[in-house]
Parts: structure tokens; C-alpha cells; sequence
């Protein structure tokens, strides 16, 4: 089956290719003047980057592998720092190319990297994961984390292209595989009820990466966060519509310290985001049902600990969607119709958190 391409459109539009042993493609995706490459991969799965090497040595551009530690370890400035200090050593110009291969926290890694190295060297994206290729690797958010909140220093960067080979998700350990589907179901919410109907017409099929609808699926995410990052690179409007189930999700991973997994996290926030609709008058109860009725079905979480409330809304305070004092959640008025809700009262976000601890 031939590779599909979507653009991501706006001031500096990219392809963001799909398809099975399409690695092929990758050399196309650079600059003809790039000379060397350096390959940023998990430091666990060398596998996983051996076969980009590979393609790239076999094209003519010499590669340098810089592994950095897996999952959320790696997005830290002591290993930005020490991705800038190997740029370095290996003499990487403005002139040269980065490619993040792996899960969503090596290609946000790999994209800061770039991005702040010589003040912006062109990165391609290679993710391995279905998380990354339907979320982190598309839309040109780059960052790493801080002690006081999950991807709080950054920029918006967009990629020179991202190369989904969906051969790759065959070896993603099923957990991880599930994990990414809460944000393709993410999208069917806020933009493409037809997902939502394509996993519940075979939840089964959906969990496995050999499922007849796998492409289908992730190909509809892709373009959904497409349309929206081509509208509104900076997030200055209709980008926070990506946000949805998000402001909950990222506190729980810093309560977490990240040991669960960003889509368990963000399905726990789209029932709360869910709730907050329902209570804001917003949405029926059939909503909600069907948001948990969709989780549970691919065995995602819908429900979170009673006692974690204080952390939690503590985190919430330094969450990216603030402004100033005032807290910003995205909400549903529909399925598909997106909106804001600002600086809801405490008693709400309380009520609706009780309804996620049931």
C-alpha cells in the first residue's frame, strides 16, 4: 500500500508521511545540502534507530547516534545540555540535520534540541510509538519538563517532515499500544465523531496495531491535529481545542512523577473534562457515558484516587493553559464542538473531580 501524505499547513507547511516500511522516504525528507545527521533515540531500544542509520548512511549522509535515556527521563535540561555539547563535538552547523526516533518524549526532546541549538537546525521526526505519531511528533511542540510542571519550557518548532512507519507499532509493548488511543479518541471528540464509531463498531481490533482500522485511525488523528496546528501554530486560539482532557492529565502525571502513562493520564482527563461539560450545563449525561463506555472498552482508565484532589489542583495552578490567575479548560458543548471554560468556580471542579473518584 503507497504511503499517505499530510500537509501540514501554515508559514513553514511539512508532510507528515504514513505507512508501512516507508523508511525509504526519510532521505527525501531532508535538505539536499544536509551533511550530517544526528540520530537522537531512546538509549534502551538502539533497535529502534539502527534501521534509520542505516537508511541514512545508505543515502550518503553521515550519522551520528546520540542516545539519551527513555521516557520522561530524557526531557530534562541536563540532557538538553547534553545533546547541545555533543552538536558540539560533532560539528553540527545550521547547515545539518537532527531526526528524534521513539516515543513522544524522545521526538519533544529532540525537537527542543534543535530547535535551541544555533537557534534552529532543521529536525525530522521519526515516532515509533502510536502516542507519537498521532500527537507529540506532529505540530511542532518541543519541550522538556521542569520540577514544577510537565513541558514548561519549550518553543513551537515546526518539524522539516515526520515519517510514520506503521511497521513499527507491530513490536510497541500492548500497553504502551492502548495507551496512545486515548489521544486518537481525543480527536474523535473534539472534531471526528467517525472515530469514535470505528472503535466502537471493534474495540478489539482497535487495541491491536494489526486492526482493520488501524491507518484509518491514526490517519484521521493525524489530520485533525493537522488542520488545527496549520490554522494555529502558537496556540493562540483554536489550538487549545488539543488540549481537551489535558489540564487533569498533566497534573496527574506530576503527582504520578510520571510513572503513569501520558494517554492512562489523559483518558482520566477526558472523563473529567467530560463531567466539567455535564455540570456546566453544556452536555448530557450520554456524553460522559460514552466517553467512559469508549475508554473502558480499549481498557483505558476513567477514574482516579478520592485523596489526590489537593495535589492535583495544586498542579493545576502552574498548568500552560493559565493566564495569569485564571484557569482555562477546554470543554465540550458537543461532540466535535470544542470550547473554553474559563476561571470555573471551585465548587465545580471539585464536583466534577468527585464524579472521576466515584
Amino acid at each position: 500500500m503507497t504511503a499517505t501524505r499530510i500537509t501540514v499547513r501554515g508559514e513553514t507547511p511539512y508532510d507528515v508521511v504514513v505507512g508501512t516500511d516507508v523508511l525509504t522516504e526519510l532521505p527525501g525528507l531532508l535538505d539536499a545540502k544536509v551533511r550530517t545527521v544526528a540520530v537522537i533515540h531512546p538509549a534502551g531500544l538502539p533497535e529502534i534507530a539502527r534501521p534509520v542509520r542505516e537508511t541514512l548512511e545508505g543515502a550518503g549522509f553521515e550519522v551520528v547516534a546520540l542516545p539519551v535515556p527513555d521516557g520522561e527521563e530524557a526531557k530534562s535540561v541536563h540532557v538538553a545540555a547534553e545533546l547541545w555539547s555533543a552538536f558540539g563535538r560533532y560539528g553540527i552547523t545550521r547547515s545539518d540535520a537532527v531526526v528524534g526516533v521513539g516515543g513522544g518524549a524522545t521526538t519533544d526532546l529532540a525537537g527542543f534540541a534543535a530547535a535551541t541549538w544555533l537557534r534552529g537546525v532543521q529536525v525530522v521526526q521519526v515516532p515509533t510509538t502510536l502516542l507519537a505519531m498521532v500527537d507529540a511528533a506532529v505540530g511542532g511542540k518541543t519541550g522538556i519538563n521542569t520540577p514544577e510542571g510537565k513541558n514548561l519550557v519549550g518553543s513551537f518548532y515546526p518539524p522539516k517532515g515526520v515519517l510514520c512507519d506503521l511497521a513499527t507499532l507491530t513490536s510497541v509493548p500492548r500497553e504502551d499500544y492502548v495507551a496512545g488511543l486515548a489521544e486518537i479518541i481525543k480527536g474523535g471528540f473534539i472534531a471526528d465523531p467517525t472515530i469514535l464509531m470505528l472503535i466502537e463498531d471493534d474495540p478489539a481490533a482497535a487495541r491491536a496495531p494489526e486492526g482493520e482500522h488501524t491507518r484509518e485511525l491514526v490517519e484521521r488523528k493525524i489530520r485533525v491535529k493537522a488542520d488545527v496546528v496549520g490554522a494555529d501554530l502558537r496556540e493562540s486560539g483554536l489550538r487549545e481545542i488539543l488540549n481537551y482532557g489535558h489540564t487533569l492529565a498533566h497534573a496527574i502525571e506530576r503527582v504520578e512523577d510520571y510513572r503513569i502513562r501520558h494517554g492512562e493520564a489523559v483518558a482520566i482527563g477526558l472523563v473529567y473534562a467530560a463531567e466539567l461539560s455535564r455540570l456546566d450545563g453544556r452536555i448530557g449525561r450520554d456524553v460522559v457515558d460514552r466517553t467512559r463506555s469508549i475508554l473502558e472498552s480499549v481498557g483505558l482508565p476513567t477514574s482516579y484516587r478520592a485523596d489526590a484532589w489537593p495535589r492535583l489542583r495544586e498542579h493545576m495552578r502552574v498548568d500552560k493553559k493559565a493566564r495569569g490567575a485564571v484557569l482555562r479548560f477546554v470543554v465540550l458543548d458537543g461532540i466535535g464542538r470544542p470550547a473554553r471554560l474559563e476561571n470555573p468556580s471551585e465548587e465545580l471542579l471539585e464536583a466534577a473531580y468527585r464524579e472521576v473518584a466515584r
